[in-house]
């Protein structure tokens, strides 16, 4: 392949609702521009795209896949992602590394379900951005409200740069850019290009001089010739266009039938001449000091995706962010300081790979079997030190507790699962200590299916999926003093050891205790948070002061697996006060078993409550379903802090126990037809309700007797 430079590589990645027709416009634009010799389809398992075998399954992307073409002496790079929000790590993957980003809607639908959290993401990066209106020949399309819908979505700047039109039932698209016709046969493919027609000239002259007007308003110099001449000539609205594309303020929108090769060539057309390259955006931050040079930087690499082939192993696929790249360089990994060495380099036509021996900076690329190098990772030159912002990745939405159908694969799963997660960072997977639990967490239903399909098919073995058990927490709401003794005796030395305590709850800056001698005071931050303070009030030298290690300790063991459901204790003073030893029979254990069974027993004493994790919740949906998702959020205990508007959402503000978010994100797309988002996070803990803590108590004593 040629070898292009800079200002003529694009990279777009290409985005849209399921179904709005992603694939089907990469295919068409790939035979366009000769690629291919033979468009293949969704239907027929046998696009480029989608060529993995579970996206051929379901007939629907789930990887984000590089491709690339080439027109007009540009190369083109195309990002195809899913449509889906359960796979939206690909798509934030691939929007740091887009130069242009395409926005694909259904003309049968206008701005749909995934169209509208997808933009939530554009706009957060503030990409340059173009929208494709597809499927106008279909019977069931309505141009004018899609156009619409897309004005809903991003406000007044969005600007038709071309609509449809039917001539003696021939399909048309008016271009009001260029100010021509262009006119299909049934079959598509190249148009005959005409004059527009007399009917349509009003229309067409009025959108023109709209576009003139958004053109000439990103910049002060084309503001002033249009001043001047009442006009721009098609390079001057050339350029503006591009100018209010780079500062996200211009949001060009063309109409394509990507099934039938209408206005695929036109459209590659302007992403080569308008949409901007690498070099045009600004400058990419780096963590150290300075900013990226793309130009004049030594080569930098952004890794931003990777790929577990079950024949390749590892591919490696980067943005050349600086620099160029030949195979054989050697560069550093920003993260781990390991040197990693490029001796393959390729770009990618979905799952098969060209060889290239250069790349400039803005192109993408692949490599294999890189050691130390995972997604988000910065290779550099060696001396030239640049990390690159890593992508932020959204939390998991559902969470379950995963363990291995047969108890041997379980290394074999977890090992698996270590995989998965490094070709899909949104796939997270953690061991708790406190549950006992392998915690999975993912973005919804659809997400969890496809990971387990690849542990079924790829990896080759079954896991099952559970409710996780909830990080409760125990303490008290009064003081309680108790004693115990510890004594044992089985020939030879015993075991002796008794302690006196009082314990009571635990708040900041509250005043020393009254009625005893304190001796000392250690307070011990607890991992599980909250705190212990041991208070000694020993006198007389009724305990010697070396076993009191052994009691205090005794005391946090019983802390992490508290009376009441084994959860972890928290926020408890402790006064040992009195006790007493033998000679011979004390010691260490003796003092750790009496401290364990006396805090037991105090605790039980002291009005014990559980305390529950308490979710802050954030959830967006359309204003009509405000009521049905208000319901839900309240039948699941939630406490509602705020409601307010959000451009054309609402946004609700809650408090809701983590107990009760289980399947949340399953309800809230039924209930929003999946125009609802939601985001999460831990807040503080809070009191259990007496009839939940009496539930909870009573299946963990049946849980202990079934043990």
């Amino acid at each position: 392949m040629k070898v292009y430079d800079n200002k003529h590589i694009k990279t777009v990645t290409f985005v849209g609702a399921h179904h709005s027709g992603k694939t089907t416009l990469a295919e068409t634009m790939l035979f366009e521009a000769g690629l291919i010799n033979r468009r293949g389809s969704v239907e027929e398992k046998n696009t480029i795209s989608d060529f993995h075998d579970i996206e051929k399954e379901r007939q629907n992307s789930i990887f984000a896949t590089p491709l690339h073409t080439e027109w007009r002496n540009y190369k083109i790079n195309i990002v195809d992602t899913p449509g889906l929000d359960d796979f939206i790590g690909e798509i934030a993957s691939t929007m740091r590394v887009a130069d242009t980003v395409l926005m694909v809607v259904n003309a049968q639908h206008g701005a749909e379900v995934g169209t509208e959290i997808i933009w939530n993401y554009i706009d957060r990066y503030a990409k340059p951005t173009l929208f494709v209106i597809n499927q106008i020949d279909h019977d069931k399309a309505d141009f004018d409200s899609s156009f619409n819908s897309i004005v809903e979505l991003v406000g007044n700047n969005a600007v038709k740069i071309q609509y449809p039109y039917i001539q003696d039932d021939a399909q048309c698209i008016i271009d009001v850019l260029k100010m021509k016709m262009y006119k299909f046969g049934p079959e598509g493919g190249k148009p005959e290009k005409l004059e527009i027609p007399d009917d349509q000239k009003e229309i067409a002259n009025n959108l023109h001089n709209e576009l003139v007007e958004k053109a000439a308003e990103n910049d002060e110099d084309l503001m002033e010739l249009f001043f001047d001449k009442g006009t721009l000539n098609e390079d001057e609205m050339r350029e503006g266009i591009k100018k209010g594309m780079l500062n996200h303020e211009l949001y060009p929108v063309f109409c394509v039938s990507a099934l039938h090769d209408m206005g695929s060539g036109r459209l590659m057309g302007f992403i080569d001449n308008v949409a901007p390259s690498s070099v045009d955006l600004k400058p990419e931050q780096s963590l150290e000091s300075e900013d990226i040079d793309r130009e004049n930087d030594p080569t930098t690499l952004f890794v931003f995706k990777t790929l577990n082939d079950p024949n390749l192993g590892k591919i490696t696929f980067f943005k050349v962010k600086a620099g160029n790249l030949e195979q054989g360089t050697k560069l550093v990994n920003s993260r781990t300081e390991d040197v990693e060495s490029i001796n393959q380099l390729f770009i990618m036509k979905g799952k098969d790979r060209v060889q290239v021996e250069k790349l400039d900076v803005g192109d993408i690329g692949a490599t294999l079997k890189l050691k130390f190098t995972e997604t988000n990772d910065t290779l550099y030159t060696d001396g030239h030190k640049k990390t690159i912002k890593p992508i932020q990745y959204p939390t998991p939405r559902i969470r379950k507790a995963v363990t291995a159908e047969e108890g041997k694969d379980e290394e074999k799963l977890h090992e698996a699962l270590k995989k998965i997660h490094s070709q899909d960072p949104t796939c997270i997977v953690e061991y708790s200590n406190e549950l006992k639990q392998h915690i999975l967490g993912c973005q919804g239903e659809l997400h969890l299916q496809v990971i387990d399909w690849h542990l079924k098919n790829v990896y080759k073995v079954n896991a099952k999926y559970e409710k996780p058990r909830v990080a409760y927490r125990e303490t008290i709401q009064r003081s309680a003093t108790t004693s115990y003794r510890h004594k044992k005796q089985s020939g030879g030395a015993g075991q002796f050891g008794e302690v006196h305590i009082k314990i009571e709850p635990y708040y900041e800056g509250m005043p020393d205790p009254e009625g005893f001698n304190v001796r000392g005071t250690e307070v011990v931050d607890l991992d599980w948070g909250g705190k212990l303070v041991f208070v000694n009030c020993i006198v007389g030298g009724a305990i010697d002061a070396r076993y009191l290690p052994a009691v205090m300790k005794g005391i946090l063991e019983t802390m992490e697996n508290g009376p009441l459901t084994g959860s972890y204790v928290r926020d408890v003073r402790v006064m040992l006060f009195d006790g007493k030893m033998h000679p011979v029979d004390s010691n260490d254990i003796s003092f750790k078993l009496a401290g364990a069974h006396a805090f037991k027993d105090a605790f039980l004493n002291a009005s014990p409550k559980l305390m529950e994790p308490i979710q802050d919740v954030v959830v967006k949906m359309p204003e009509e379903m405000m009521g049905n998702v208000m319901t839900d959020l309240q039948s699941r205990r939630a406490v509602v802090m705020g409601m307010e508007g959000e451009g054309k959402y609402q946004k609700i503000t809650a408090k809701v126990p983590l107990a009760e978010m289980y399947k949340y994100s399953t309800s809230l797309r039924s209930l929003t037809q999946g125009r609802g988002s939601f985001t999460s996070k831990f807040d503080t803990f809070q009191p259990v309700p007496p009839n939940v803590q009496d539930e909870l108590i009573k299946q963990h004593k049946a849980e202990k007797e079934d043990e």
